[in-house]
């Protein structure tokens, strides 16, 4: 089963000291690539990280992960104490030489400046570091369903575009067995123009056939296809969690070599039709599979 690169999922957890929003969110990208938002993390976005990196191989990683610590024992609060009493001191002292005795100090003055308050929130205890990672992992398990329902969806659209170069190749093979038999008819034609009845005509138009024939053989492209066909079929049968998509995106690309050669050695306009039709029908695979992880 292949998985799609494009996937979403969101929770939110609660427990007792602290609640957690997580989101996940995953987009095509060549290779793994992590980027994390919300909360300083410290450590423990490392450990995410792996997590996320053991059961997704490939695709850009976008996780949000907001917390709220509603216990107020989850939270320190600094106050330097000495550069505090120095205000209080040049506050009193601008109050009496001014005479003014309504002059006043409010708490709220006391966060606005730098330095003197600092609320910071304690470290994770063990308890709440595996806590958030338990979320993390079924947040996970909710980004890894809804890939694999994106790559079920591509999978149904690969196989229909395969089933219809296979058919192109049986029917190039069809074309191919007439094609000794149409090369001949023209020579016979041609050497008749040439010099009618002459004794050699015969010997001069097998050799001809044959020669031709062999120029023309796309035995060795048609089996290729067929192989080519066979492996892709194989690796969308593959068991979840096999990546899949950088060997699609090479097949694809050996599909369009075959193709071309086909093409080019063809001498049948049918089968130069058939070549244009699957490279057609691989163009819209190679653009299906940079989804596929």
């Amino acid at each position: 089963m292949i998985e799609s690169m494009t996937g979403f999922a969101e929770r939110t957890f609660s427990a007792k000291t602290l609640r957690a929003k997580i989101s996940l969110k995953s987009l095509n990208h060549r290779f793994f690539d992590w980027s994390f938002k919300g909360a300083p993390l410290g450590e423990l976005e490392n450990r995410l990280r792996t997590i996320c990196q053991e059961r997704i191989h490939r695709g850009r990683i976008e996780a949000t992960i907001d917390l709220i610590f509603p216990d107020p024992a989850s939270w320190d609060v600094l106050i330097n104490e000495g550069l505090l009493n120095k205000i209080l001191a040049a506050f009193s002292r601008v109050a009496a030489k001014s005479g003014r005795k309504d002059l006043t100090f409010g708490l709220d003055n006391l966060f606005r400046i730098p330095q003197l308050v600092e609320i910071r929130r304690k470290n994770f205890t063990s308890a709440e570091a595996d806590w958030i990672c338990a979320g993390f992992e079924k947040t996970m398990d909710e980004l890894l369903k809804s890939r694999r329902a994106e790559g079920r969806k591509i999978a149904l659209a690969l196989q229909g575009h395969l089933r219809t170069v296979r058919a192109s190749v049986g029917r190039v093979e069809a074309l191919i067995r007439k094609q000794p038999r149409a090369l001949r008819k023209k020579l016979q034609a041609r050497l008749a123009e040439a010099n009618g009845a002459a004794a050699n005509s015969k010997e001069r138009m097998a050799e001809e056939v044959a020669y031709l024939s062999q120029r023309y053989d796309v035995a060795e492209e048609i089996a290729r296809l067929k192989h080519h066909l066979d492996a892709c079929r194989d690796l969308l049968a593959a068991k979840a969690g096999e990546p899949a998509g950088k060997m699609l995106d090479f097949l694809a690309q050996e599909f369009t070599r075959e193709a071309n050669t086909l093409n080019s050695k063809s001498q049948e306009i049918g089968v130069t039709r058939e070549g244009l039709l699957i490279k057609g029908e691989v163009e819209s695979i190679r653009q299906q599979v940079q989804n596929i992880e």
